[in-house]
């Protein structure tokens, strides 16, 4: 068998008639307000406008899969991109939200079919999320967007 006999399914970054939620995280804000604009740029540069976004915060990366469970059953939306912060600490902390954050949304895009993008950092320092905030490693927030914008267009020619 051969790649180039065979039928290849992919998406596009087509940003037409899609709402997305954004669930932004308040904790480690220094980090996660730049991939928050990182993301709103890249909608905004793939065709998505300011009306067809809708923001909530919340207090910690913790709790952004409920609000994303809650955002993509509402059925509003066709993506939720996820952004937050975990930064490792001397603590088993860091273990506990990072891995739960992480298997919730997870879920969340499992359950509702929702495709929900990975923008939560996980490092073992300051240095290495502000790296990825817009840094030198680029902006994990405006790559969650494409994603986001990428897995909608997927979806949708699946259906067809």
């Amino acid at each position: 068998m051969s790649i180039e006999n065979t039928r290849i399914i992919e998406g596009e970054l087509s940003a037409r008639d899609v709402r997305i939620a954004c669930v932004a995280a308040r904790f480690n804000g220094f980090v996660v307000e730049p991939l928050l604009r990182g993301a709103l740029d890249a909608l905004n540069r793939h065709g998505v406008t300011d009306k067809q976004i809708e923001i909530v915060r919340v207090p910690g990366a913790f709790e952004i899969p409920i609000v994303a469970r809650k955002l993509a059953l509402s059925r509003r939306f066709d993506a939720v991109i996820a952004l937050g912060a975990v930064i490792r600490g001397d603590t088993p902390h860091f273990d506990y939200v990072a891995g739960e954050c992480a298997a919730g949304l997870a879920r969340v895009a499992l359950e509702s079919a929702v495709p929900v993008a990975f923008g939560v950092l996980t490092t073992d320092t300051v240095e290495q999320a502000t790296d990825r905030a817009g840094g030198k490693e680029g902006n994990k927030g405006a790559d969650a967007a494409l994603t986001a914008i990428e897995m909608v267009s997927l979806l949708r020619k699946l259906e067809n």
